[in-house]
C-alpha cells in the first residue's frame, strides 16, 4: 500500500527528500515521476543534502545524467533525467547498472524505462495542486522499511 505525504513548500519538500535520503543505501533505484515543476528536481536535492554531496544538484535535462560524488564516505548520487530517452536501448547506453552497486540512482521520469535494474524501485509519483502552486503531494511505494521511515 503506498504512502502519501503532502508537503506545502520548497523547503518541506527538500526536508522531505533528506528524510528519504536518511534510508537509502549504495543500490538503490528512485523513481520520480510528475509533471514539468513538479519538485522532482527539489526533492533530489534534499537526498544530494543528506548524502553530502559535493556541489550543487540541478536538473540533469540537457546532460542526461550527472554524478554526483559525496564529500565523505558515502555512496554517490546519479541523477538522470529520462525526459528526452525513449527506449531501453537509449538507458543502456548510460550504463547505469555498472556504478550501482556503489551508488544512488534518481531517475525523473524513470518509470517504464529503468525498473529492470533493480526487483524493487523506490516509486514516487509527484502531484501538484491547482489551488496552491507551493502544495505537493508525494506517492511513495516502496519496500515496507522505507515507508515506515518516512511515515515517522
Amino acid at each position: 500500500m503506498p504512502l502519501t505525504i503532502q508537503t506545502n513548500s520548497a523547503t518541506e519538500t527538500k526536508e522531505l527528500g533528506k528524510k528519504l535520503g536518511q534510508l537509502l543505501k549504495p543500490g538503490n533505484v528512485v523513481l520520480l515521476d510528475g509533471e514539468l515543476g513538479a519538485g522532482k528536481t527539489t526533492f533530489t536535492q534534499g537526498i544530494a543534502q543528506d548524502l553530502e554531496i559535493k556541489g550543487h544538484v540541478t536538473s540533469p535535462t540537457f546532460v542526461i545524467a550527472r554524478e554526483h560524488k559525496a564529500i565523505g564516505k558515502g555512496p554517490a548520487l546519479v541523477h538522470v533525467d529520462a525526459y528526452r530517452l525513449n527506449t531501453l536501448a537509449e538507458i543502456s547506453h548510460l550504463d547505469l547498472a555498472s556504478d550501482l552497486e556503489q551508488s544512488i540512482l534518481v531517475v525523473e521520469w524513470g518509470k517504464g524505462l529503468v525498473n529492470d535494474l533493480v526487483t524493487e524501485p523506490i516509486h514516487i509519483q509527484i502531484n501538484q495542486f491547482v489551488d496552491n502552486e507551493e502544495r505537493r503531494e508525494f506517492v511513495i511505494s516502496a519496500d515496507e522499511s522505507i515507508l515506515e521511515g518516512l511515515a515517522k
